[in-house]
């Protein structure tokens, strides 16, 4: 058992103690790193003072309840500093040296590379630069307008990263919607990965593009601890979102490192950490607990009761969207009040436009921005609230790197993307989601759902709002008869056979649009005396496997899916994963998007990609042959 060290609490209002502590993170990043065999010491040295200022008289947070609301939020957009991180919680006395430095970067351990939720004084996973300040924007708005708490967010950014445009769309953001909660400290080290930086010490620059997005920019020498006093001060009593531009050296406090290349990214050897420590004036114990939240701030405003939620219904026959049905479900959802809408202006076409004019006061427009718009989204979800997120399926795309992480966070966002596939006609293959269940589908714990009509699609909108982790709802463009009755339960990990018999010879599996298609197909086949089970896969991760296998032994292993989606990852896949795993041999024909469309009306892509109701049919005899 290891010894315990004697800790030394020190006054944070004597800065030369704040000096000291300072000393100490630069220390312990260096003796964390070098025992792991791996981390950035040098990138965690060169932000040290900013941190023991930050965390010694600024932070309002209370470490024995980080899950207290008045708290302050800290965001490491700058994930590769997580030594830094980690120094941080061992000076609050949250994580013991112990720990500090056996389980850094070990497996099975807390204290992994880059930061994550599994430590309750993490908002979010970072590490992906350029995220981190996108998702404080979302905790910064419901700071604002949803907890209206006088809490604080702060993130420290990393000088690398404010060249990735998602930096500057959650600039823009912020400033559009006033976060003057929101201060970004910019760690200006001028030093990046393989040597410097594109705008290295230029904090005119940086201070000139801040303010071009209507942010206050402030510019400080990021190692004067009386300094960096006063701005953050400053900063905490600004009208509108601020950022620290610090400039620093990396490696700062070793002579060895500091403001030298070639260091990025590598822990110091044995024998030099041992130099650099001495340097630093050796190891120390320091303890700090800065100022706790006001006593009165923790409390959300007194909420009104919520409504019950009444789902639209549609009588059987009705065409109607489910993209049409989506917005009208997410409205009625809107009961609950922490049910939160956010759309990339494009309101009209996913119909959130209905929550925007029920509920005001829980929509967020965040414009062609679709990185900030998830990012937002789990900015708000590490607030407890359950958002919903759309846009067109093909450009979450561009957002896909926040979706990933959004599954490191664990956080739980519903995302839903209309207009896919070639069925949306003659905007062309530009606006056509034929990636997306793919995309979505590989997120770690994500679900997947695909409704074929307007009440299967309000039921699975209600049962999003339970689920945990990433979903993800599919809507289509175009307006399809409703075929299931307002008494029908949806799952995660379920179907629907809307038709089946003893005497099926084989299943049609679709979809969406092609579930429809797979209906009359099957008519198609009946009148020619071949009965035919069709199942509406509408849960595509997790998969019916029971309903799958038990329909491949009916009809003789013999299975058509069709899906508006390019062949890779999509509804194919998950059947043939399905079957695989359950050991069902099957011979499958799989109809789906093999070559690039282009414009035309619904029906003439739907022919022209070979997934309509004739190409099926036509599958189907082929394999009973």
């Amino acid at each position: 058992m290891a010894t315990p060290v004697s800790e030394i609490a020190i006054d944070p209002t004597d800065l030369d103690q704040i000096r000291e502590l300072a000393r100490q993170l630069r220390v312990d990043s260096i003796r964390a790193t070098t025992s792991a065999g791996s981390g950035h010491p040098t990138s965690s040295m060169s932000a040290a003072d900013v941190l023991a200022v930050l965390v010694g008289r600024h932070l309002r947070y209370d470490w024995d309840r980080p899950d207290d609301p008045a708290n302050d939020h800290l965001i490491f957009s700058k994930g590769h500093a997580s030594p830094l991180l980690y120094a941080v919680f061992k000076a609050v006395g949250v994580v013991s040296d112990h720990e500090l430095m056996t389980g850094y970067r070990r497996y099975g351990q807390r204290l992994q590379g880059h930061p994550t939720p599994v430590l309750p004084w993490v908002d979010v996973a970072t590490g992906s630069l350029g995220q981190g300040l996108p998702d404080a924007v979302g905790v910064a708005l419901a700071g604002r307008f949803l907890d209206r708490l006088p809490y604080r967010v702060w993130v420290l950014c990393g000088d690398s990263e404010m060249t990735e445009g998602s930096v500057w769309e959650a600039l823009d953001k912020a400033s559009y919607y006033q976060l003057s909660n929101l201060t970004a400290i910019v760690d200006v080290n001028r030093l990046g990965q393989r040597g410097p930086t594109e705008l290295g010490w230029d904090l005119d620059t940086y201070a000139r593009r801040v303010e071009a997005f209507g942010c206050r920019a402030l510019a400080v020498d990021g190692h004067d601890v009386a300094a960096l006093d006063e701005v953050l001060t400053e900063a905490s009593g600004s009208d509108r979102p601020v950022v620290v531009l610090a400039r620093t050296r990396k490696g700062e406090g070793f002579s060895g490192t500091a403001d030298a290349e070639g260091w990025h990214g590598r822990p110091l050897p044995a024998d030099l950490a041992e130099r650099a420590i001495a340097e630093l004036g050796g190891e120390r114990h320091l303890r700090v607990r800065g100022p706790l939240p006001p006593p009165d701030a923790g409390r959300r405003p007194a909420s009104v009761p919520p409504a019950e939620v009444r789902l639209p219904t549609y009588p059987l026959g009705t065409r109607v969207a489910t993209r049409r049905a989506y917005g009208q479900a997410l409205t009625a959802l809107g009961a609950r009040p922490e049910v939160v809408a956010l759309d990339a202006e494009v309101g009209n076409s996913t119909y959130t436009e209905d929550f925007a004019s029920a509920h005001p006061d829980r929509f967020f427009e965040i414009f062609i921005a679709e990185q900030q718009l998830v990012a937002a989204a789990v900015g708000l979800s590490a607030r407890g609230y359950v958002p919903f997120a759309s846009t067109f399926a093909t450009f979450f795309s561009r957002a896909y790197d926040f979706i990933r992480m959004a599954g490191i966070s664990a956080a739980n966002i519903r995302l839903s993307g209309s207009h896919a596939g070639v069925e949306i006609g003659p905007d062309g293959p530009s606006q056509m989601g034929l990636e997306d269940l793919a995309m979505m589908r590989a997120v770690h714990g994500s679900r997947v759902l695909y409704p074929s009509d307007a009440a299967s699609a309000a039921r699975l909108v209600e049962l999003m709002a339970e689920l945990d982790g990433v979903s993800y709802l599919r809507t289509t463009r175009g307006a399809y008869p409703v075929i299931y009755g307002p008494g029908e339960s949806f799952t995660a990990g379920g179907s629907k056979v809307p038709r089946r018999s003893d005497a099926d010879v084989i299943t049609l599996i679709g979809a969406g649009v092609t579930l429809h298609h797979c209906l009359a197909a099957a008519d198609a086949l009946a009148a020619e005396g071949v009965p035919a089970r069709v199942i509406d896969l509408y849960s595509v991760k997790p998969v019916d496997v029971a309903t799958l296998t038990e329909a491949a032994r009916a009809t003789g292993g013999r299975l058509v899916v069709a899906e508006d989606h390019y062949p890779e990852g999509g509804l194919g896949s998950a059947v043939l994963e399905a079957t695989a795993a359950a050991g069902v041999p099957v011979r499958l024909a799989h109809l789906a998007v093999r070559e690039l469309p282009g414009s035309g009306t619904p029906a003439e892509l739907l022919a022209a990609a070979g997934i309509d109701a004739d190409h099926i049919a036509a599958a189907a005899r082929t394999l009973l042959r």
